[in-house]
């Protein structure tokens, strides 16, 4: 899964990132292109400086395994003197009350009985919590499914993280550490059910003409599975004693990796909305406290969310005014620097009001 170069910041704030970054591949190039044609390169000049003369922290994104993360988040929470973890765990039953919300969990067949002032739902896109509370949504299924598996290349991958736009879906190839590459490719339901069920040998031999043998021969590192893909965006993030976040909040096209990114920085505003209202004495649970949480992050969610819908249907279109239309986007991209320069700030979650954990990104001046 991609990470921005601002995600790396909110796990140098929480103190893990020393453990991860062994871990990962720091990416300092994107290359796009439309059905291998009109190439753009991205690259960590393209980012600049900020307005105090820094420079970003040396890299335009990460790509890192969701076990990677998942297991250092978690041995931090079971070292947390602070935190019970109950795992496994089943949410029974939620009674929001005027002061509190008290929650019935089972672990393991016995039923106890949790109270907090606000309960944070990160139950996925088919939230249960959401649900309950009679939270709505809106949005849609798309035409297309996604094949995720990890790719080990011939060529060295070079820290280059791929994205090819196809009449059908894009394909983002992503460099992961050991000389693999993590392959999401789009496609419609029922190509992407063939694909998943293709011969091995006929999979390789199609990903490498999608690649243009810029990779060399490949070899399947991984199992091939199916998503589908869906936007969708909850009509409220708060009620009172109740906030939603990443998945059980939104979903979005997995065309530019945005998803765990939107997620990670919405627990980020989310943390520093509850910490300035608990140091300054008032209720976390409190509706007006979370709604600055939702005002915050539901637009801004908005715009990745219409961004990567826009990139999936003016790529994954054929019409010929579309394609002159995508083609002279890319030459103005090639071209004009400070579009790039645009492009990347959405793409690297340096758009939009910035979370304080993610103050940290800027490290070092420039030279």
């Amino acid at each position: 899964m991609p990470l921005p170069c601002c995600q790396g910041a909110f796990y140098r704030a929480l103190g893990l990132w020393s453990e991860i970054l062994p871990h990962v591949t720091t990416f300092r190039q994107i290359s796009l292109s439309d059905t291998n044609q009109s190439f753009v390169q991205f690259r960590l000049a393209d980012l600049g400086t900020d307005a105090h003369g820094w420079r970003h922290a040396g890299a335009i994104g990460y790509v890192a395994s969701h076990r990677v993360l998942l297991t250092t988040l978690q041995q931090s929470l079971n070292q947390s003197d602070n935190i019970t973890w109950l795992c496994p765990a089943e949410v029974l039953e939620v009674d929001y009350q005027a002061d509190a919300v008290k929650i019935a969990v089972n672990k393991a067949g016995q039923i106890l009985w949790l109270q907090t002032r606000l309960l944070v739902a990160a139950d996925g896109g088919r939230s249960p919590i959401r649900a309950q509370a009679g939270i709505g949504t809106h949005g849609w299924k798309y035409w297309q499914s996604c094949v995720a598996t990890t790719i080990k290349p011939e060529k060295c991958h070079d820290n280059i993280a791929y994205e090819r736009f196809w009449p059908t879906g894009p394909m983002g190839v992503l460099p992961l550490p050991g000389n693999r590459c993590q392959v999401v490719w789009t496609a419609p339901h029922a190509e992407a059910k063939a694909l998943q069920e293709l011969d091995e040998a006929e999979f390789l031999a199609l990903l490498e003409q999608r690649t243009a043998g810029q990779l060399g021969r490949l070899e399947l590192a991984g199992p091939r599975l199916l998503y589908p893909v869906q936007l969708m965006q909850s009509d409220r993030y708060v009620k009172p004693r109740l906030a939603l976040i990443g998945d059980a909040a939104h979903c979005c096209h997995p065309v530019g990796g945005q998803g765990l990114n939107m997620g990670i920085r919405d627990a980020a505003a989310l943390a520093e909305v509850l910490v300035r209202a608990h140091q300054q004495g008032e209720d976390i649970g409190d509706l007006p406290i979370l709604q600055s949480y939702e005002n915050w992050r539901q637009r801004e969610n908005m715009v990745i969310l219409g961004f990567t819908d826009f990139l999936d249907r003016i790529f994954s279109n054929n019409w010929i005014p579309v394609v002159a239309l995508r083609r002279l986007g890319l030459w103005m991209l090639r071209s004009f620097k400070p579009f790039r320069y645009l492009a990347l700030r959405l793409m690297t979650g340096l758009g939009g009001r910035r979370p304080e954990l993610a103050s940290k990104i800027l490290e070092y001046p420039a030279q």
